[in-house]
């Protein structure tokens, strides 16, 4: 078989696996339902699946939900757009809210997440909750910041993992500040790799030991204007997360370390126009209108924040490609230049006119980015 007919299969298989989640996901509610929503179903079918009861007791919260609230998600399982595990994380998003605002998240989300990864799902799932519900996102963000803490889980030769679940703004600036000491220590002469690096200055820090700069961890935060004023509830978020409450953004807004710059956007398409360039040189201008208008690293799937990533030239500079916002994507350093992009029979081509960003495969095989809009256009549905 040809490496296109191969994909093919690979494709196909993946629609045959989500159907048959989806036949599994309504027997599961109907044994449930059978056995007038008993305690124990969990432990009913645990033992037929091999999986154990808590995996087991996932698997008939997210059937019931299919079933009874997101029945366009069981359909989308239906047809092979989504499999068990993106439509558990629809659940997940959707599991506070209440059945007629469940059911209103399920119609908005027809159609949008099919090709996406589970990442991608999630978010526009919370981009439809906070729709749908704008008022409650304060709420659930109180009820999740309560279920904080940190976890220690024993692995194999002599390894563990330490997990925190943190404040999304937390979370993030401890990452910002982590890979920035990293990236600092990593000189020509390091052994050591940048997840090596970013793991042992983590350790550092918990210990008290010194490690390289004081310089403070940044994150990027997009509010609107209209609820920066406390308009409106709704187009707030943090860069490499997605949606955060507005009273949230406003806090952080507040905070006097804050630094805002104004960022202009087209209100009919939603897309970056400005960024300011009264406080830098034009390179510096040029670099943050790219990382604004990207957001994120344009390869499919990827979605590291673009203050992370490094700017590529599409065109490259020493074959007299400009350095020009038309002619700029932000790419992590997996997807930029001595990484994927420069393997043979891989192509990323830039429309300077629309944005998009086309990546070719050695198959043949072209998939399509483009940058979201930093808020949502005019008349558009608020779940892009």
């Amino acid at each position: 078989m040809s490496d296109r007919v191969i994909l093919d299969v690979i494709t196909s298989a993946q629609r045959l696996i989500c159907r048959a989640q989806a036949v599994q996901a309504r027997a599961i509610h109907h044994l449930a339902t059978l056995r007038q929503g008993s305690r124990w179903v969990a432990d009913e079918i645990a033992p037929e699946l091999g999986v154990s009861r808590q995996a087991a007791h996932t698997q008939v919260a997210v059937a019931a939900d299919l079933c009874t609230r997101l029945p366009a998600m069981l359909a989308a399982m239906d047809v092979g757009q989504i499999d068990a595990v993106k439509a558990r994380k629809i659940a997940e998003v959707t599991a506070p809210l209440s059945d007629a605002h469940a059911r209103e998240v399920d119609a908005r989300l027809a159609g949008r997440v099919a090709g996406k990864d589970p990442a991608g799902v999630r978010r526009t799932a919370r981009r439809a909750v906070q729709a749908v519900d704008p008022h409650g996102a304060a709420e659930r963000a109180a009820r999740r910041r309560r279920e904080r803490r940190v976890e220690l889980a024993h692995e194999d030769d002599a390894m563990s993992s330490l997990w925190a679940y943190l404040p999304a703004e937390t979370g993030s600036a401890c990452y910002t500040r982590i890979d920035t000491l990293a990236r600092s220590l990593k000189t020509s002469g390091e052994p050591r790799t940048l997840d090596q690096l970013r793991a042992d200055v983590l350790a550092d820090l918990i210990l008290g030991k010194a490690t390289g700069s004081r310089a403070a961890a940044q994150v990027f935060v997009h509010v609107p204007l209209d609820a920066a004023l406390q308009v409106s509830e709704r187009g707030c978020e943090l860069a490499g997360h997605g949606p955060i409450p507005a009273p949230l953004a406003r806090q952080i807004m507040a905070d006097p370390r804050s630094v805002w710059r104004k960022v202009t956007t087209d209100p009919a398409s939603g897309a970056v126009l400005d960024v300011g360039r009264t406080r830098y040189r034009p390179p510096a201008a040029l670099a943050d209108f790219a990382r604004v208008r990207d957001r994120e690293c344009r390869a499919p799937g990827c979605h590291r924040p673009a203050q992370h990533c490094d700017l590529d030239h599409n065109h490259e500079w020493h074959h007299n490609g400009r350095t020009a916002a038309c002619n700029l994507c932000c790419l992590c350093e997996h997807h930029h230049h001595h990484h994927l992009k420069d393997q043979p029979g891989w192509h990323f081509d830039l429309d300077e006119h629309t944005g998009e960003l086309h990546i070719t495969t050695p198959a043949g095989k072209t998939h399509t980015t483009r940058p979201e809009p930093i808020i949502e256009p005019r008349g558009a549905p608020q779940t892009s």
